[in-house]
């Protein structure tokens, strides 16, 4: 399936908001602090949406991501994939996706980020080229509470084809 962008009016951003909040719904009570999902509402996901890009995979959305350039690196932020379609390589698409809009934006790496306690989280970015790149601790915390993990974008043509098959 073909991602697709979600402009801020579309009706579609509803079912996004919907998506992104069953799909991070298992880290209650496993993550600390809770997840910034609860704060999510429609308007600031439209906000965001006309900020930054919203993607998102079939209809209803299956998989979705908000990418954000941000000092050289293309910011994958809420990367969720609907639990009856995961491990069907969704997710490996919209991260194949926001390589081709960092090729096209001029960016060297794709970055994201995911809490520590969510090891099947860290494999599967590992599987997918990306290494821990920082720990960061959330306000308030005196431990590391997040893991930043970095991918290079190739900059060649052979490459980009190679990793968007």
């Amino acid at each position: 399936m073909t991602p697709y962008r979600v402009n801020a009016r579309d009706t579609v951003v509803a079912d996004v908001l919907a998506l992104i909040q069953d799909s991070f719904a298992y880290m209650d009570g496993v993550v600390d602090p809770p997840s910034s999902v609860h704060q999510m509402t429609l308007d600031n996901l439209r906000d965001t949406a006309g900020k930054a890009e919203l993607w998102a995979i079939g209809r209803p959305p299956q998989c979705c991501a908000i990418l954000t350039p941000n000092s050289g690196t293309l910011y994958i932020g809420k990367l969720a994939t609907a639990a009856g379609m995961r491990g069907q390589g969704l997710g490996r698409g919209m991260i194949r996706h926001a390589q081709i809009r960092a090729t096209a934006l001029g960016l060297t790496s794709l970055t994201l980020e995911t809490r520590i306690e969510l090891c099947a989280n860290h494999a599967a970015f590992a599987a997918m080229g990306f290494v821990e790149s920082a720990r960061s601790c959330h306000k308030g915390f005196d431990r590391h509470t997040s893991i930043t993990f970095t991918r290079p974008v190739p900059r060649d043509t052979v490459a980009l084809k190679e990793t968007t098959r």
